[in-house]
């Protein structure tokens, strides 16, 4: 393993008539994980492909540090993909997927296994090497899968959306041992990914993606707080947009604070109980907004819908917008 960046420089790229990426540039420096984030079709699959080199780059250039990648076969870039599907194989044990690629390389058998033992006890599945694939549960296979990536000793490791498969309890738990995983290992990596707390739990960087243009990057609280345009705003999470002296500001949930002093009196359109949270929908002067209050602070006093209720906005956490 080389310790690396990862460089695209002014990546265009078309299906057709149809464009899908458009001078998409990005740095991941050694030892980030960088997500792709964006909905359907926004062209962070296609971009990762072109770095795997599974797919030819028609215009623009990679760098894994200072070799370009540009032209080279996916097989001499040493970059693993870790896809949603795991890609496993059920005829074989969890220890022969593990050493696959190791075996494909030629490394002898002994080495094969001390170096399978290793990688086992990284992902935590010590003692699981001679059972089957059928026996382990969607976690136990991802971990597999990212044990079979590692193995190898990659320059960079690429998740095509790997955890999209699994239940959300198991989605929480599997990336905070990607994670782990990857910064223990002190590799590049980039990640595609459509779930923004996704995005935000596990990447030390976000670009945000829409119509194959990169709208944002930025780390994970920044693309949040401090959103670049409407798009990032309302792609990152409920928002709201107000009006105050002329100026347009965004407003998370948060910034709108129940206040019997506030300059706003608007009525109650639903509430939503999320245990420590209550999201309450608002609305004033035709327009719709979205309160999150800590439920301890409404014990005893929670409006019912039709009620009024007036808010301020806390302005400290107000982000002016240009349209």
């Amino acid at each position: 393993m080389i310790l690396i960046d990862i460089r695209i420089s002014d990546i265009t790229h078309n299906y057709g008539e149809n464009r899908v990426l458009s001078k998409v540039a990005l740095v991941a420096e050694h030892g980030e994980l960088v997500a792709l984030l964006g909905p359907s079709g926004c062209g962070k699959t296609t971009l990762l492909r072109l770095v795997a080199g599974l797919m030819q780059v028609q215009q623009g250039s990679i760098h894994f540090g200072d070799k370009d990648v540009t032209k080279m076969d996916p097989r001499r870039r040493n970059a693993v993909m870790v896809f949603q599907s795991y890609a496993l194989f059920p005829h074989l044990t969890v220890g022969e997927n593990i050493a696959y690629g190791l075996k494909v390389r030629k490394l002898p058998k002994n080495k094969r296994l001390d170096r399978t033992r290793e990688i086992l006890k990284t992902v935590r599945l010590e003692g699981h090497e001679n059972r089957k694939i059928s026996e382990l549960s969607g976690g136990q296979q991802q971990r597999v899968a990212l044990a079979r990536a590692l193995v190898v000793n990659p320059d960079a490791l690429l998740f095509d959306e790997p955890l999209s498969n699994l239940d959300e309890k198991l989605r929480i738990s599997m990336r905070q041992e990607i994670r782990r995983i990857q910064k223990e290992a002190d590799i590049t990596g980039i990640y595609v990914t459509h779930d923004q707390e996704e995005a935000m739990s596990i990447a030390d960087k976000i670009a945000i993606m829409d119509s194959g243009v990169i709208q944002q990057i930025g780390k994970p609280r920044e693309v949040y707080e401090k959103p670049a345009n409407r798009f990032v705003a309302e792609f990152m999470g409920e928002c709201n947009f107000i009006e105050v002296k002329g100026q347009t500001y965004m407003v998370r949930p948060d910034g709108l604070l129940p206040s019997t002093a506030g300059d706003y009196n608007g009525t109650v359109q639903w509430i939503e109980y999320l245990g420590s949270m209550t999201r309450i929908g608002l609305r004033w002067n035709v327009k719709s907004f979205v309160m999150d209050v800590p439920s301890a602070a409404l014990v005893g006093k929670t409006p019912q819908v039709g009620n009024e209720l007036r808010f301020r906005v806390n302005m400290e956490n107000a982000i002016a917008m240009e349209f």
